[in-house]
């Protein structure tokens, strides 16, 4: 399709100011955090000094290092899979549990469920500090006093914290895959649905069959979107944990280190290294999920 006279001049313009901005505000910080990478810069000289890849070296070495990204392994694991699987429970439930119809005020429902994704992380923090309170005076271990179970430390106990942290992550994330994941299953035309309703189709073998495959784009899509998140945790691990990222570095991450050691201990360069890793492996974990789970486009 031929574009109109001037429409060229036109897009043009249009994109001229957003794409200054994400080259300025975006695209050159990523080129400085490379280039600081290989220096020893503390943030205070005008001219770091190249270093080469000694950063890199001391980070193999570093074992609070490979501490933070056994932690991004478990969150990469567990953080996907409980999240994509609660959400598209409750989405198909919410579009498919009465039929094709669906259940009964469920836009009310999506509602609710996204709640907390409206909520700023550090108020998360501060409320999930009342329901993991490790007396009877928090909201868990009142309930667990009921039944005359003791007080569980759950964010003092280093098996525990990180665990607290993921359920924390989950609540707040699920919200938004339910109502994606029922925008996409309301998309699925009811024919398809109702063709497999007459064959006797179950519904445990309806999602399987017929709703996850012509959703599958959106779970891939979701799925590299939760790793992403699982290569963050800052903001929550900082306002939660104990001593931020403790107890004894249990719950420790990447973007916690960076900043520790960026503006605790003013080692920007050694901080800007720990950047690039990080960049490296979010970019390795997205390349390999759209490859891995890539599958034949369905046409409906």
């Amino acid at each position: 399709m031929k574009m109109p006279r001037g429409g060229a001049r036109f897009v043009i313009g249009f994109l001229a100011l957003p794409v200054l901005l994400y080259v300025v505000f975006v695209i050159a910080p990523y080129l400085q955090a490379f280039y600081l990478a290989f220096t020893d810069w503390r943030g205070v000289s005008s001219t770091p000094r190249f270093s080469g890849f000694d950063n890199f070296t001391r980070l193999l070495a570093d074992p609070t290092f490979w501490a933070a990204v056994g932690h991004h392994v478990i969150l990469l694991l567990a953080l996907p899979l409980i999240t994509l699987a609660i959400a598209l429970f409750f989405a198909f439930l919410l579009n498919m549990g009465a039929g094709t119809k669906g259940v009964r005020g469920s836009k009310f429902y999506q509602a609710v469920f996204f709640f907390p994704q409206v909520l700023a992380v550090a108020v998360i923090g501060v409320l999930f500090q009342a329901v993991y309170r490790p007396d009877k005076g928090g909201v868990l271990n009142g309930l667990l006093d009921l039944v005359g179970i003791a007080p569980i430390g759950w964010l003092t106990q280093p098996r525990l914290a990180l665990w607290s942290l993921i359920a924390v992550l989950v609540w707040q994330a699920v919200g938004f895959y339910v109502v994606l994941f029922a925008a996409g299953m309301a998309n699925i035309p009811k024919e398809v649905v109702e063709a497999a309703e007459l064959d006797g189709c179950s519904r445990s073998r309806m999602f399987f069959q017929v709703t996850l495959p012509l959703l599958w784009d959106t779970v891939q899509v979701a799925w590299v979107y939760l790793g992403i998140a699982a290569f963050d945790g800052f903001a929550l691990v900082a306002t939660l944990s104990v001593d931020r990222g403790g107890p004894d570095g249990s719950t420790t991450v990447l973007p916690l280190e960076i900043w520790r050691t960026a503006f605790t201990y003013s080692k920007f360069g050694y901080a800007s290294a720990m950047g690039v890793a990080l960049f490296v492996l979010s970019l390795t974990f997205a390349v390999l999920t759209l490859r891995v789970t890539r599958r034949e486009r369905i046409e409906y």
